[in-house]
């Protein structure tokens, strides 16, 4: 436990630490006295950005208090057992609840069973949140989440837009959603677990188990292998995306929408 404490602080302090806690500051996502509800799905992302809150909580300079939820839609035993060991390992106190969404999005036959899981996974994560007394819920998507949705949202969805470090929740109010390891790149996250001999569940859905090619995840290793392939000659490609994202021109963009208002260029030129 404690040689996985010290990896984040020390081996691993400029890839891990570092980038988490310039994204706290960076993005004001931490306040005194804010009650924060850590979502650990059971994945390295999530079992990472744990410790790093963790360790904030103990030594950091706003105090607030860390509260780890692990929601069980419905894992196999074997499955929540590695979730159970895995925070014993690491000395984190986890509050675990039950909901059946696998067995309810196993049942859909029409429509993307991971975006309804996404949105039910976030729904019951607020709840039990709003129930422990928390004003905040953490999850962990890091760097390349961040690289991925843009270039997919470009490609896919003819608009520029990617995940936010930090949003308030529309459907509950008083509720705001974190991600602090925004900074954080994946393939630091996947050497700090080598690292550790730690082994984590990847998704554990009945859906992952029976279809191996989902659209979505096709479609997200495809901007994976993009960027690695611009990476080979370009190092910084990914950075400058993710600069990109901070640095909008807005004088050079043609056209742009906030909510459900629309503007052109045509508009003050």
């Amino acid at each position: 436990m404690s040689e996985i404490e010290r990896s984040v602080i020390k081996k691993f302090r400029k890839e891990l630490w570092c980038p988490f806690i310039k994204s706290v500051k960076r993005y004001a996502l931490v306040s005194e006295g804010d009650k924060i509800a850590v979502c650990m799905s059971g994945g390295k992302d999530s079992f990472l950005l744990a410790k790093c809150m963790q360790e904030l909580a103990l030594h950091g300079e706003v105090p607030f208090e860390p509260v780890f939820i692990v929601m069980d839609p419905g894992y196999a035993p074997e499955n929540r057992r590695r979730i159970e060991e895995n925070a014993a390992k690491a000395n984190v106190p986890v509050r675990i609840f039950e909901s059946d969404i696998f067995a309810v999005v196993d049942a859909v036959q029409t429509g993307s069973p991971c975006y309804l899981c996404a949105r039910m996974r976030r729904g019951y994560l607020y709840e039990f949140a709003k129930r422990c007394g928390c004003n905040k819920i953490a999850l962990g998507p890091h760097f390349d989440d961040v690289v991925e949705t843009a270039l997919l949202s470009m490609f896919y969805g003819a608009e520029i837009k990617t995940m936010m470090p930090k949003l308030r929740s529309t459907s509950h109010p008083g509720m705001e959603l974190i991600r602090p390891l925004y900074a954080v790149r994946e393939r630091d996250i996947v050497a700090w677990a080598k690292y550790n001999g730690l082994s984590f569940l990847n998704c554990a859905c009945r859906f992952t188990e029976r279809v191996a090619n989902k659209e979505e995840e096709s479609k997200r290793r495809e901007m994976k292998a993009l960027v690695a392939s611009l990476e080979k000659t370009n190092p910084a490609a990914a950075d400058n995306v993710f600069r990109s994202l901070h640095n909008v021109a807005l004088d050079c963009v043609v056209g742009w929408r906030k909510g459900n208002k629309r503007g052109s260029f045509l508009d003050e030129y």
